[in-house]
C-alpha cells in the first residue's frame, strides 16, 4: 500500500517523539536508552502521598499520575513526558523506601521465603492525550539467612529502592527464586508495555499526529 506526502506525515511513531522523563531514577533513564528512547530529564516536585482509601495495586498508578499533572510546562507536539512509580507490596501492606538500617532488614525480614507484588504505575501525558497504566510482577524470595541481609544491606545501601532491594543487584541474584511478569517492571520501568502505550499514545489517539 502506497501512502502520499501528506498521510506519510501523518505516521509518526514513537521515533519521532521527543520524550520528558520525570523521574530522578537512573535506572529508568537507563531503562529507556537501552529501549532506543533517549530522554531529557525534567525536574517534578510533587508530595508523594496517595488518598487512605486507595488499593496497594492502584497506588503507584495513581502517584504517576499526580507527577504528570504536577508538571507545568507546556508540551509541544512532539513530546511525551513519561513518569513512574513503583511499589512493593507484601500482603496488601505497601512498603516504600527503607529510612534506616533496621527498617530496610525489617523489609527484607518481612519478604524472605515469600512471594510479594511489585507494581510500577506508568504515566504517558501529550500534548492532547493521557495514558496511564500498572504493570505487576510476582516476586519470590528464598529463606534468606540474618547475614546474607545485613551484608546487602551494609553494602548496596537500597534506601532509595522500594522494598529495600534491587533486582538486579546482589541480593537478586542469589536471594530470588523465581519472577512472574516483568522483570524490567521489578527494575522500575516494564519496558515492553511503555512501548506498547506510547505506540498507543502516537497513533491510535491522535496524539503527536499532524492531521
Amino acid at each position: 500500500m502506497t501512502f502520499g506526502a501528506k498521510e506519510q506525515e501523518a505516521r509518526v511513531t514513537w521515533m519521532d517523539c521527543r520524550l520528558l522523563l520525570g523521574s530522578k531514577s537512573p535506572r529508568r533513564r537507563e531503562l529507556l536508552g537501552q529501549l532506543g528512547l533517549p530522554c531529557r530529564l525534567v525536574d517534578i516536585d510533587v508530595e508523594e502521598t496517595v488518598d487512605h482509601g486507595v488499593e496497594a495495586c492502584r497506588v503507584a498508578e495513581v502517584l504517576s499520575r499526580k507527577k504528570a499533572e504536577g508538571y507545568s510546562e507546556p508540551l509541544d507536539a512532539d513530546e511525551v513526558l513519561v513518569t513512574a512509580d513503583t511499589v512493593v507490596v507484601h500482603e496488601e501492606v505497601v512498603l516504600g523506601k527503607p529510612h534506616s538500617r533496621d527498617e530496610a532488614l525489617a523489609m527484607l525480614r518481612s519478604l524472605s521465603g515469600r512471594v510479594h507484588q511489585v507494581y510500577t504505575g506508568v504515566t504517558l501525558r501529550g500534548s492532547e492525550s493521557t495514558v496511564s497504566f500498572t504493570e505487576r510482577s510476582d516476586v519470590a524470595f528464598r529463606k534468606l539467612r540474618e547475614e546474607e541481609m545485613e551484608y546487602y544491606v551494609d553494602v548496596y545501601k537500597p534506601f532509595d529502592k522500594a522494598g529495600a532491594y534491587g533486582i538486579q543487584e546482589w541480593i537478586g541474584m542469589v536471594g530470588i527464586e523465581r519472577i512472574e511478569g516483568c522483570f524490567y517492571n521489578v527494575m522500575g520501568l516494564p519496558v515492553a508495555r511503555l512501548y506498547k502505550e506510547l505506540e498507543r499514545l502516537v497513533n491510535g489517539h491522535g496524539a503527536l499526529v499532524d492531521q
